[in-house]
């Protein structure tokens, strides 16, 4: 795809300088970007790549002030980050926009609705009885259980499973291999020392705007509903268990879990390998960071926590400073024991 500087102006609404007809056919970063390339500065330290780019034109934002001419035409926009991910989507959706029809071998079971400008790939199962909107785009060896419904607009990758009764809204994206709706870890101990497994008859709701990783797995519910709101991101590798409740815009880093039943605010993140045990809640614009163990329910929101068991942050830094001091501590007060 082709386009010219003006275009891609008009679609961020930033202001031109240079040639206005220069045509770019590829994005790229600004440190590789060859003629026909469109890349962004955003990060100071990148700001020498703009004098010896190559790159037919950059995104700057409108505050820059060029320590000496440049070769390629500047797009000055507010914010340059935030501009070129709305670029890199816009790229992106024409590229999905290209994917229609439906290819052979694939299955639509009886009773089953899918809305207009919809993609099947080859080997994708779609049960009985699913409502499936307009725009939908399911990719090869994607399975859909019965009575699934999926809202308009949706991506679903190769690969990914969702088990009978799943929800999920429109502009949801679900990546390769994720399994929504297993069954929850539930089993009950037996006398003799056995378990047995119990029921899992409930199932997963994904709201409106919601984005899966790749080989993430979100367990249904014991009964009602395991629920992720609207907006929210999950990273791949991430294990999210039965009756659990993710707010909206709430971010999750991969290979984190959280156990059952625990309930998750709005604007939350949650960093890479972090635990969070079952049956409690963190409060909204709550920030966990890496692999920290989350114990026991956070109430106050915006509290930043970190550590295994996490606690409030800054005290975990300094307590993290004494005990790299551990060593050297019980030297001085082995040398005090012996003078005494």
């Amino acid at each position: 795809m082709e386009f010219t500087v003006q275009q891609i102006a008009d679609l961020l609404q930033g202001t031109i300088e240079g040639d206005s007809n220069a045509k770019v056919s590829t994005l790229a970063k600004i440190e590789e970007a060859r003629q026909g390339a469109l890349a962004f500065l955003s990060n100071a330290k990148y700001e020498p790549f703009l004098y010896t780019t190559q790159a037919s034109a950059i995104i700057v934002s409108d505050k820059l002030e060029l320590k000496k001419p440049v070769a390629p035409t500047l797009i000055r926009v507010a914010d340059p980050y935030t501009s070129f991910s709305v670029l890199l989507q816009y790229y992106q959706t024409a590229l999905l926009a290209s994917k229609t029809g439906v290819e052979e071998p694939c299955f639509i079971g009886t009773g089953s609705q899918i809305g207009s400008g919809h993609y099947r790939g080859a080997f994708s199962y779609i049960g009985n009885n699913c409502k499936i909107g307009e725009n939908v785009r399911i990719f090869p060896q994607v399975y859909i259980g019965d009575n699934v419904q999926i809202g308009a607009n949706t991506t679903i990758f190769a690969g990914a499973k969702l088990y009978t009764n799943t929800v999920v809204g429109s502009h949801c994206t679900i990546h390769a291999g994720a399994v929504l709706g297993s069954d929850g870890f539930g089993f009950a101990p037996q006398p003799d020392g056995s378990y047995k497994a119990i029921p899992q008859i409930g199932n997963v709701l994904l709201e409106d705007h919601v984005s899966i990783g790749a080989n993430t797995t979100i367990d249904c519910a014991t009964m009602g509903s395991t629920i992720i709101r609207r907006g929210s991101k999950i990273d791949n590798l991430v294990q999210i268990a039965h009756n659990v409740e993710i707010g909206t815009d709430t971010v999750i880093a991969a290979q984190a879990g959280i156990s059952g039943s625990t309930k998750i605010g709005n604007q939350c993140v949650i960093a890479g390998q972090v635990g969070i045990v079952g049956h409690i809640s963190i409060a909204d614009k709550t920030t966990v960071g890496a692999q920290s163990g989350v114990s026991k329910s956070v109430k106050e929101s915006g509290t930043i926590i970190q550590g295994s068991p996490a606690f409030d942050y800054k005290q975990n830094l300094r307590a993290m400073t004494v005990f790299r001091k551990l060593p050297e501590l019980q030297r001085e007060l082995e040398n005090l024991k012996d003078k005494s």
